[in-house]
């Protein structure tokens, strides 16, 4: 399942110059810890199965890399051969055919994260959860040196689940982010802000958040690399080469400068489902049923969560990769399985399908209590 979040925050508090030491009037500077699991899916199953510890592990879809599927994480052995998250499960046996391929067990690795996510809730209540590997804490008020917070954190989960984990500690979650992974695995780092010239700048552009393949191609072209040949670059220069949001960012990430707050509370901005199968369907009477079932499936999880839903969008992916949506808006908020499933249907034949189809999903968007 796809899910898009959109969120409102409740506030924190702090100036964004963080120090590592004790300040005067029992006050610390922001102090923003990220904790990043290492290779989580992969770590929980060699601790199931101790034979597959040091061997080149790949977790994704149903664990055969035959068949249709990417991959979910990777252990450290199998990453030395290339493998990452988000390839096809094809490509990942291509590189390494001696690998171990499972199926993703999600409940399983929800369980065990749930379990770390109370462990980290000892510490402070202020936490962000960032996903089911991950996650920002507030560490400014708690009397204790950052290493130590950490090192307290890492032995804790460490005891409760056997494995460890990355923290980067630093002046705001950007930093932090990127201090995390800087000493990968079981490491810790922490930047203050007049470390960040001395060791963020050197790392390669594409390790700043919101920087992808495309816009680090676009970037290479103007002759930047690291973080700190971003740094260089004028203002004026990035807005007129990635227009005035994305440049702004780029502006201020290069100079470690970010002042998102951490995220306790999160709100759904839509929900759904999508399906890749494993051989390319054309038949229409198929590709409804599918469907259909798919849409009582997201009906029922709005449902249950007590959400109503007025925008139904409806995706497919042909065989050739191509992708196209529709979307339909109701009158008023609903969760009618009927009323949605026939706005999906209307949706679907507004769609002209000359090729095979790769992927169908929906969504339901614009939610309301």
């Amino acid at each position: 399942m796809a899910n898009f979040l959109i969120v409102f925050a409740i506030p924190i508090h702090g100036r964004y110059n963080a120090r590592n030491s004790y300040l005067g009037n029992s006050l610390f500077m922001t102090r923003i810890l990220h904790i990043d699991m290492d290779a989580f899916f992969a770590s929980i199953e060699q601790k199931k199965r101790p034979e597959l510890a040091g061997k080149p592990l790949v977790i994704g879809g149903k664990g055969d890399p035959t068949k249709r599927g990417v991959v979910s994480t990777a252990s450290y052995e199998a990453r030395k051969f290339g493998i990452h998250s988000a390839m096809s499960l094809r490509t990942a046996y291509k590189l390494c055919p001696d690998a171990v391929f499972l199926p993703v067990d999600y409940e399983d690795y929800l369980t065990v994260s749930k379990r770390i996510k109370k462990i980290l809730k000892e510490f402070t209540l202020t936490i962000e959860d960032a996903g089911i590997d991950e996650a920002f804490l507030d560490i400014s008020e708690i009397m204790n040196a950052s290493e130590e917070i950490a090192n307290k954190i890492k032995k804790r989960i460490k005891e409760e689940t056997r494995l460890t984990c990355s923290i980067g500690i630093a002046p705001n979650k950007l930093v932090a982010k990127i201090a995390s992974d800087m000493n990968k695995p079981d490491g810790l780092t922490i930047i203050a802000e007049e470390d960040i010239e001395r060791s963020i700048w050197p790392l390669p552009a594409r390790k700043l958040r919101g920087v992808g393949p495309k816009n680090s191609a676009y970037l290479k072209e103007m002759g930047i690399r690291t973080i700190g040949e971003l740094a260089s670059i004028s203002l004026n220069r990035l807005i007129e080469r990635f227009g005035k949001s994305y440049g702004r960012y780029l502006y201020d990430a290069s100079r470690g400068i970010d002042e998102s707050p951490i995220i306790t509370h999160w709100e759904p901005k839509s929900l759904g489902r999508e399906i890749t199968f494993q051989k390319d369907i054309d038949n229409r009477q198929i590709l409804g049923k599918i469907l259909a079932e798919i849409t009582r499936q997201v009906v029922k999880n709005i449902t249950q969560r007590g959400y109503k839903a007025r925008t139904v969008t409806v995706k497919v992916r042909l065989s050739d990769f191509e992708t196209h949506t529709r979307a339909k808006s109701l009158y008023e908020h609903t969760d009618s399985l009927e009323e949605i499933k026939r706005a999906t249907f209307d949706c679907l034949n507004r769609l002209e399908l000359k090729k095979k189809v790769r992927l169908i999903g929906i969504r339901v968007s614009k939610l309301e209590k």
